[in-house]
């Protein structure tokens, strides 16, 4: 099964990513998905399911331990095949 993610953190900060805004990058970065698209006010992930939630576990947790009081999540089936 393939996955699309988007997520945003919040507090917002306009003026410079927040911690962790950086540490849900990170995550998203390091981990092996197909398509990563990291914007200002929403990112956006696919991969497969595997490999998404993976990623999206790690990214809750080094999130909310960066300080995130909100983390807002879509998640969309793709379609079959991993």
């Amino acid at each position: 099964m393939r996955l699309k993610v988007e997520f945003t953190t919040e507090p917002f900060d306009l003026d410079e990513a927040p911690p962790h805004a950086l540490a849900a990058r990170e995550v998203i970065e390091a981990a092996d998905l197909d398509a990563v698209d990291v914007g200002p006010f929403g990112n956006t992930v696919e991969g497969g399911a595997e490999t998404v939630l993976a990623a999206v576990d790690t990214l809750l947790r080094k999130s909310l331990g960066a300080g995130a009081t909100r983390i807002s999540l879509q998640v969309n089936v793709l379609g079959e095949g991993e």
